[in-house]
């Protein structure tokens, strides 16, 4: 893990209040590929030009903050709508 957990216990979502945890490995893959592709946006609009190293998800599983070199970004505007990748629906129908 890339981020200590004493740290991810405290962490909230700045929009939702809501507790992160650490994307899987299949997410990040999921998201880097289209990130790759140029499809990601920020929520503030801009591309998203470069890859995850890591990232948080929220608990309802609806936004991604990345982490970049062990530093998550809780910036609102530079948060991705998970909702864009498929595994988010396939999640929320379960």
């Amino acid at each position: 893990m890339s981020i200590e957990s004493k740290l991810l216990e405290i962490l909230r979502c700045p929009v939702t209040k809501q507790p992160l945890s650490i994307l899987s490995k299949e997410q990040l893959d999921s998201v880097n590929q289209a990130i790759s592709s140029g499809k990601v946006h920020y929520a503030d609009g801009a591309v998203v030009d470069s890859a995850l190293e890591d990232a948080l998800i929220t608990k309802n599983g609806n936004w991604i903050y990345r982490i970049d070199s062990g530093i998550p970004i809780m910036l609102q505007a530079q948060s991705i709508a998970a909702t864009e990748f498929d595994w988010t629906s396939a999640k929320r129908e379960n």
